[in-house]
């Protein structure tokens, strides 16, 4: 007898196989945000979704879908550090116009400027943070995609946002739509 909520492969959905292949845009870009490699994020998104339309049988309760997706394709990301350097360990403590091209150079030298500076965080506090604060997950969640305890996630997140404040200070002041003359960022979760 099933438990419920359990799939079986022969049973699965074509529901279910949708919803899996639909995550397939918001993996990359987590992947992305990871490795900062838009051909290695398509191929962990790719291995992701594969990995889990086999192991789709596994999925206990379907509204943890997209958490239990994330998982799948952080420890691809994992496998894939490890294949790359087997000897490291993987955890490392306003313009008013707005479509001129000068807004959308300064959008552009912003978001070049996030990236860079979320690419330099160390792998844990980057996961971490795209994780809260890209996708929106509850610490509960991303303590059990990246398998490890909710206060490390805390803690590394916190950590983030700190490098984050630290390295995009100078952002924030030179926005021309910056009313205030302190600099701040937005605070997403």
């Amino acid at each position: 007898m099933d438990t419920p909520g359990m799939f079986d492969l022969v049973s699965l959905s074509s529901q279910i196989k949708k919803r899996i292949a639909e995550e397939r845009p918001r993996l990359y870009r987590m992947a992305y945000a990871w490795c900062c490699d838009p051909t290695l994020a398509d191929d962990l998104a790719q291995e992701a979704i594969s990995k889990g339309l086999q192991k789709a049988g596994q999925l206990r309760e379907a509204e943890r879908l997209q958490s239990w997706l994330y998982a799948i394709l952080h420890n691809c990301w994992r496998t894939h550090l490890r294949r790359q350097r087997p000897d490291q360990p993987l955890d490392e403590e306003a313009f008013p116009c707005d479509d001129c091209p000068e807004t959308v150079n300064q959008r552009q030298q912003v978001v070049d400027r996030v990236r860079a500076a979320i690419k330099a965080l160390p792998l844990g506090q980057r996961e971490v943070i795209t994780l809260v604060d890209l996708n929106g997950f509850a610490y509960a969640e991303v303590a059990r995609i990246l398998d490890i305890p909710i206060g490390t996630v805390m803690s590394r997140l916190s950590r983030a946002r700190q490098a984050l404040l630290v390295a995009l200070a100078d952002v924030q002041q030179q926005s021309p739509q910056t009313s205030s003359p302190r600099a701040s960022l937005r605070r997403v979760k």
